[in-house]
């Protein structure tokens, strides 16, 4: 069995759908119930549903062999596993936000507002740019219209939400998008199976 973690939500929907398109279905996985692990032993998969920001812990500790994270939930973690192939969806970027008409003043210690506090710190720090990282969970975008950060590092996927509060994109660190990934040792004894699952989603990727 291949044990598969899928993030929740609309990406988790497309990423089975590819998987499903590449021969690995699980048809008990569209009843309407309210299990948890879904498995096919025809195809040699097992499925489960878990919060994306969870689907690299799974991995990484093994509870599955492969899953789908998103290349900031990656660079954040940093967790130990194989970075397999680009999915080429769930596409923004993460980048710095600010009102609209900021001027930085690199004389004085730059405030940033974010979840990233990993990703913002090693940008700034590869920029030599002395911060103060405000660490927040949600609603990002309020910290700087009311004066508790001078910038924002987020994911920005239509900007919308920005425009609507006068802010805007003023650097962009590294384009965002959903990865799938494998426990190291799955791969080494699981590598046939492995391999197959990733030639197959290379073919909808690349078409």
């Amino acid at each position: 069995m291949l044990n598969i973690a899928l993030p929740k939500g609309r990406l988790g929907e497309k990423v089975l759908f590819m998987f499903e398109k590449a021969g690995f279905e699980c048809p008990s996985i569209h009843e309407n119930n309210r299990k948890l692990i879904f498995e096919n032993p025809e195809c040699g998969v097992r499925y489960f549903w878990v919060k994306p920001s969870d689907v690299a812990i799974y991995v990484e500790r093994g509870a599955a062999d492969i899953g789908v994270a998103g290349k900031d939930i990656l660079l954040e973690y940093q967790p130990d596993i194989y970075e397999l192939l680009d999915l080429n969806m769930g596409k923004c970027r993460m980048a710095v936000a600010a009102k609209n008409g900021f001027r930085d003043d690199p004389k004085r210690t730059l405030r940033v507002a974010t979840k990233f506090t990993n990703i913002a710190g090693q940008y700034y720090l590869s920029k030599g740019r002395d911060i103060d990282i405000i660490h927040l969970n949600g609603s990002i975008e309020i910290a700087p219209i009311l004066g508790l950060s001078d910038v924002i590092v987020d994911i920005v996927e239509t900007g919308t939400t920005l425009k609507e509060n006068n802010l805007s994109v003023i650097e962009t660190i590294v384009p965002i998008s959903a990865r799938l990934i494998a426990n190291k040792s799955s791969y080494k004894f699981k590598s046939e199976e492995i391999e197959t699952v990733v030639r197959e989603l290379a073919t909808q990727t690349e078409a």
